[in-house]
């Protein structure tokens, strides 16, 4: 018997009336995941497209592929880079040792392993407490499991620092799911985005796990402020000084959370989201219009006291979450702008949120994230006026 034959004799006792019809939403998410949905139109007009819910969420987990390795890398470089300086523990440190693969900062492949010990036990924390509500909600709401929770998964392990205690990482990912998305009624129907909602949550309720100068690199004892932190106390002409490039940056070879430092990664992942129209370009202009023209009126204003007025719009690009948040967080067509006048009114509105968070807010020099999230906010109310528009424009038209 075949696994599709299989699947379609148990199916009956899944569907409505059947024995196990109450755990219909298990099987429809174990089912839909090895194949593609039949489901079609039974009456006229008929829709033909091959773009569906498990392909768009497909193609955006396959666009945080170089954000993956950048962040395998980038976490096993720098800890093997600190580990230079202080004696190696823990479980990770014995399994490196006992293959023998060693701790040089200067071996790709090390940095990739070391990383990988990281990235994964973060990951699969993040699948299975935040797949067990899922499928809690599916199953209590008697609706399929989406792909939905895929994306989200995988978009919340980039985004906490490799630090993060697993329990902590358990409870944002609930969070998220939970506060985020289901309580609004699951996939489609949130107006925030589930995985920033997680890591806002993890951010306000235990600051110290989430924000400081030893969270960004998993080796106790070893401290190391993050490029804005820098900025925000010195300037970014002091970057240098403490041995960060614009390319360094760039490249993404610089503390932060795992999946977020490496610019040309998230470039890559759009490039594919935009070639595969699953990305809208209006909210990617829109976003980088209003950052970099925000940065320049802050850089023509000045301040003699506030070094971050002075930070031009080409390092604003590179530091922080700015462009993982662009690429996979501004794109997300749930909880932003749907019109496409809106969508240029909702990217600018986060690109100049996070310069005027990063420069006004001493105790908060990220500000992407929080950006988004006011964008999430307002995003209803600026389609709201982009239709009513719309309206008087056309009646003043036929009147």
């Amino acid at each position: 018997m075949g696994l599709r034959t299989f699947f379609d004799s148990i199916e009956p006792h899944f569907e409505k009336g059947g024995k196990w019809e109450r755990y219909f939403p298990l099987y429809e998410m174990v089912e839909s995941f090895l194949y593609t949905p039949r489901t079609v139109t039974t009456a006229a007009p008929h829709a033909r497209s091959y773009i569906d819910m498990k392909r768009i969420m497909t193609y955006v987990v396959m666009a945080t592929v170089p954000c993956i390795l950048m962040a395998l890398y980038n976490t096993g470089y720098h800890t093997n880079l600190a580990l230079q300086e202080f004696e190696p523990t823990g479980w990770r440190a014995w399994i490196i040792a006992t293959l023998g693969i060693g701790f040089n900062p200067a071996n790709p492949f090390a940095n990739m392993a070391h990383g990988l010990l990281y990235f994964l036990p973060i990951y699969i924390t993040t699948l299975v407490a935040g797949g067990i509500f899922e499928v809690i909600f599916a199953t209590v709401r008697r609706h399929e499991v989406n792909e939905g929770f895929l994306v989200t998964s995988m978009l919340y392990a980039l985004i906490v620092p490799a630090t993060t205690p697993l329990w902590q990482v358990a409870l944002g990912i609930i969070f998220g799911v939970v506060i985020g998305k289901e309580v609004f009624g699951g996939t489609g129907k949130n107006f925030l985005n589930p995985a920033l909602t997680g890591r806002a949550f993890l951010y306000f309720a235990y600051p110290a796990q989430m924000s400081g100068d030893a969270v960004w690199v998993p080796v106790d004892g070893f401290t190391g402020a993050t490029a804005l932190a820098v900025s925000a106390a010195d300037g970014f002409q002091a970057l240098a000084a403490n041995g960060m490039t614009w390319w360094d940056s760039f490249i993404g070879v610089i503390p932060g959370s795992m999946g977020e430092t490496s610019t040309v990664a998230c470039i890559l992942g759009l490039i594919f989201l935009l070639a595969t129209k699953i990305a809208n370009y209006r909210m990617v202009v829109g976003c980088l219009a209003g950052m970099i023209g925000f940065s320049l009126l802050l850089n023509w204003i000045g301040s003699d006291t506030n070094p971050m007025f002075a930070m031009p719009w080409y390092w604003h690009l590179v530091l922080g979450g700015y462009a993982f948040g662009l690429v996979f967080m501004v794109t997300e067509p749930v909880s932003g702008a749907h019109t496409n006048l809106g969508r240029y009114y909702y990217g600018a509105l986060i690109g100049i949120m996070v310069v005027l968070i990063r420069v006004v807010n001493p105790a908060f020099p990220e500000g992407m994230m929080l950006a988004i999230l006011f964008g999430n906010v307002f995003a209803p109310l600026i389609d709201h006026f982009v239709v009513q528009a719309n309206i008087k424009r056309r009646a003043k038209r036929h009147a």
